[in-house]
């Protein structure tokens, strides 16, 4: 299965999610968020193409990291890939961090597959980047309607349970 990354894959990223990180950019988005962070991702054409085996293979030779975390662009307009690379973190004992401008409860009403590979992350970063709410105090997020999400408890509670709050 082929994925569009919008760059090769980043370790040791300490803003990214707690703990040591790795982060999977991937390609393509359509929130185009204003002063968004990453604009060259939007383009869906853009980027490199990998293989999902190539990514896993990657992943499997990390060292001293603690988790991974998909960003982009939105790994939601990939979720078949970005299950796949979800679960094979999993199976490493890697936690799975996952930034989006989709909205949990958007998320809730979309597709089988971007359902389930919500089920397969540990933590989600929901919300479009809106540049009124901008802040530098917000702790790996850049405005302040965004979301730190413990999605299990969530799920588990159908309702938003934060993982984290500033």
């Amino acid at each position: 299965m082929k994925v569009r990354l919008a760059a090769n894959i980043q370790p040791d990223s300490i803003v990214d999610g707690e703990g040591i990180r790795t982060v999977i950019w991937f390609q393509g988005c359509l929130h185009h968020c204003k002063e968004c962070h990453n604009p060259e991702t939007w383009n869906f054409d853009g980027g490199i193409e990998f293989d999902v085996e190539e990514i896993k293979a990657e992943i499997k030779n990390l060292k001293y990291q603690n988790g991974v975390t998909l960003s982009g662009g939105d790994p939601f307009f990939q979720p078949i890939a970005a299950l796949e690379i979800a679960k094979y973190a999993h199976s490493l004992g890697l936690n799975v961090w996952c930034y989006t401008g989709f909205t949990f409860e958007e998320l809730l009403d979309e597709d089988i597959a971007k359902k389930e590979f919500l089920k397969n992350i540990d933590v989600l970063i929901d919300g479009r980047f809106e540049i009124a709410k901008k802040s530098l105090a917000c702790k790996f997020r850049g405005s302040t309607n965004q979301r730190i999400i413990d999605v299990t408890k969530s799920l588990e509670n159908n309702k938003v349970v934060l993982y984290y709050e500033d």
